[in-house]
């Protein structure tokens, strides 16, 4: 069902009225709302396709993209509409175009990626991990698993995503175990190379130990955190891993592995 439309009389309503009540209730409220004879898809289709022929790939071309994009045209409908369109509109009116789809539909591109990393392993990704995220770069997702008798988390990184350099300290016992579950990431000790973490990998972290770790640059990644039972544990956060010590410890394989 076409949505009524008020940007007209919102934007020109006192400077060009009739204007506002041609675009919103003729263009808008009588032509598109004619579903019985064109589908809102198939409206927005022919839409998006004079827009592009036209050049007119500005904000009104963003939002018929997104207004296509809501009436149910997919990622890869539009990649051919808009690859078929090109031959007769021109091609750079396609870069062009393509340039505004791919980020109209980018949303589509990372909730694909995520759902197939949920595919990949049997524990949930979670909520977004809201109360520690000034200790991230970038989202990570928080799954509790066992809060009672030993503190099991599911911490999910998105691509590029890891925690602070930081360091468990106990009075007796304490530190942290990863189990990791699905996709690929990395762990760094202050000082050491940084190892590549796959599914199946074990990682043991000592108490005392300014560590590091979180999702590839290419890769979501998921570990559970597993906290071991200690006297007056505690977490102290340090500083952020940039971009330089990030992509130097995951710009290229070391050969180094964790334990299993």
């Amino acid at each position: 069902m076409a949505v009524k439309q008020t940007a007209g009389r919102e934007a020109l309503g006192e400077f060009a009225p009739k204007f506002a009540e041609l675009n919103d209730d003729v263009l808008f409220g009588q032509v598109w709302s004619r579903e019985d004879k064109l589908s809102l898809r198939d409206r927005s289709i022919v839409t998006v396709v004079v827009l592009m022929a036209q050049g007119l790939t500005d904000s009104s071309f963003q939002y018929h993209l997104t207004t296509a994009k809501n009436n149910g045209v997919t990622k890869t409908e539009i990649a051919e509409i808009l690859t078929h369109a090109a031959f007769y509109a021109g091609w750079p009116k396609a870069w062009a175009a393509f340039r505004m789809a791919k980020e109209v539909w980018a949303e589509d591109d990372a909730a694909d990626a995520k759902a197939k990393h949920q595919n990949e392993m049997v524990f949930p990704i979670g909520a977004p991990n809201d109360n520690f995220a000034k200790y991230f770069i970038g989202q990570s997702y928080l799954a509790p698993l066992s809060t009672q008798q030993v503190g099991i988390y599911n911490v999910t990184f998105e691509p590029g995503c890891r925690n602070n350099w930081h360091i468990h300290h106990a009075k007796n016992g304490g530190g942290q175990i990863l189990v990791c579950v699905a996709g690929r990431g990395y762990y760094q000790e202050w000082g050491k190379p940084a190892q590549e973490l796959c599914p199946g990998d074990v990682v043991n972290i000592s108490t005392g130990v300014k560590h590091w770790h979180g999702a590839a640059p290419d890769s979501w990644f998921s570990h559970l955190a597993v906290e071991v039972p200690g006297d007056e544990t505690s977490n102290e956060w340090l500083e952020a891993v940039d971009n330089t010590v990030y992509f130097k410890a995951t710009g290229k394989s070391n050969g180094t592995k964790s334990s299993r």
